[in-house]
């Protein structure tokens, strides 16, 4: 799957996903086939951190 590449746009895409789809960042990358470390650092340089315990980037 293509993700977004506006990073206002993956981090609103993988927070609708988590939120929906799957209990941790892991498991969507897993099912996704998406690299963790890409999301990590595409949403970090936007001013982005994910969050284990509330699921989500903020």
């Amino acid at each position: 799957m293509e993700l977004p590449n506006d990073p206002f746009m993956l981090m609103s895409f993988i927070n609708m996903k988590l939120r929906d789809l799957y209990p941790s960042l892991d498991d969507l990358c897993s099912d996704m086939d998406v690299n963790k470390d890409y999301i990590i650092k595409k949403l970090g340089e936007a001013g982005f951190e994910y969050n284990p315990e509330a699921n989500k980037f903020w």
